[in-house]
C-alpha cells in the first residue's frame, strides 16, 4: 500500500465547496485535497453527496460557492469536455460504453486524434492500445462488441478508456462493484500500479471490504458535509461514523 506519510503533490484542491438545489443543500462547505499517487475513497450513506461532488469537479454542475483547482488552475466555468481534456477522467455506474463498437474501437475513441495524422503517431497509438489490452486482460476480446462482454469485462473496458485518455486524475464511481474475486485482485493490482506512477485516484464505493483493501485515505461524507478524513482503519472503526453509515443516528 502507498505510504501516505510521504509528501505527495496535491493535484486537485477543493475549497469550501457548496451546492444548493433550491432548498436542498447537496454539498456543504467541503474542503478536500487529492494528492498524486494516493487512492482516496469517498464513503457515506446514500444521498451523502458523493456523486454530486464528482459532478462539481468535472463541470457537470456549477458550484453555489467555493472553488475547485486542478494543477493550480481554477475549473470554474470550464465545459466538462474541456476538463476531461485537461487530464480528469471519470467512470460512471452505468459505464457509458459504445455498445456496438468493439473493445479496441472503444479504447481508440478517447485517444488523441492528432496521433493518427502521421504514421509514427499511429504506431505509438497502436502500441499503447496493446499495452492497455494486456493490462486489463482484454486482448482476446479486442474484436468483441462492448455489448457482448461479461459484466466484469465491461468494467475493465470502462477503466481502459480512462487509461487511454492519459488522465492524471481518475474519478471512479463504484468501479469494483460486481467483480468476482479474481477480477477484483486484478483491479486492485492495476490501480496500485497506476497510483505508483503518480496518478491521482478517487473512488466512490459502498462495499466496506473493498474500502479497507484499496484505500490509502478515506473521506466520509454525510448530508453533503465532509465529517472526517483518515486511513480506512481510522474511519471504519469510528463508532459514530459507523452509526451514521448504517442508519443508526441515535
Amino acid at each position: 500500500m502507498t505510504d501516505t506519510r510521504v509528501a505527495h503533490q496535491v493535484l486537485l484542491q477543493v475549497r469550501n465547496l457548496s451546492k444548493h438545489f433550491g432548498g436542498l443543500q447537496a454539498i456543504s462547505d467541503v474542503t478536500l485535497d487529492l494528492p498524486g499517487g494516493v487512492i482516496t475513497t469517498l464513503v457515506g450513506p446514500n444521498g451523502a453527496g458523493k456523486t454530486t461532488l464528482f459532478n462539481l469537479i468535472t463541470g457537470h454542475l456549477v458550484p453555489t460557492s467555493g472553488t475547485v483547482h486542478w494543477l493550480g488552475r481554477p475549473l470554474a466555468g470550464i465545459e466538462p469536455w474541456r476538463i476531461a481534456r485537461m487530464g480528469i477522467g471519470r467512470t460512471f455506474q452505468d459505464l457509458r460504453l459504445f455498445g456496438q463498437m468493439t473493445v479496441e474501437e472503444n479504447i481508440l475513441t478517447v485517444m488523441e486524434r492528432s496521433a493518427w495524422l502521421w504514421q509514427s503517431g499511429e504506431r505509438v497509438a497502436r502500441s499503447r492500445v496493446e499495452e492497455i489490452l494486456a493490462e486489463t486482460s482484454l486482448a482476446d476480446k479486442r474484436h468483441a462488441r462492448a455489448v457482448d462482454l461479461a459484466y466484469a469485462e465491461r468494467k475493465f473496458l470502462s477503466l481502459a478508456r480512462i487509461m487511454a485518455s492519459k488522465a492524471k486524475l481518475w474519478l471512479l464511481d463504484e468501479p469494483a462493484s460486481g467483480l468476482d474475486p479474481r477480477s477484483f485482485d486484478r483491479f486492485v493490482t492495476l490501480l496500485r500500479d497506476y497510483a505508483a506512477r503518480g496518478v491521482t485516484i478517487c473512488i466512490i464505493e459502498h462495499n466496506l471490504d473493498i474500502v479497507s483493501q484499496l484505500s490509502d485515505r478515506v473521506a466520509f461524507l454525510d448530508q453533503g458535509k465532509l465529517l472526517a478524513q483518515g486511513t480506512s482503519q481510522e474511519i471504519l472503526k469510528d463508532p459514530h461514523l459507523a452509526a451514521i453509515y448504517f442508519g443508526d443516528r441515535a
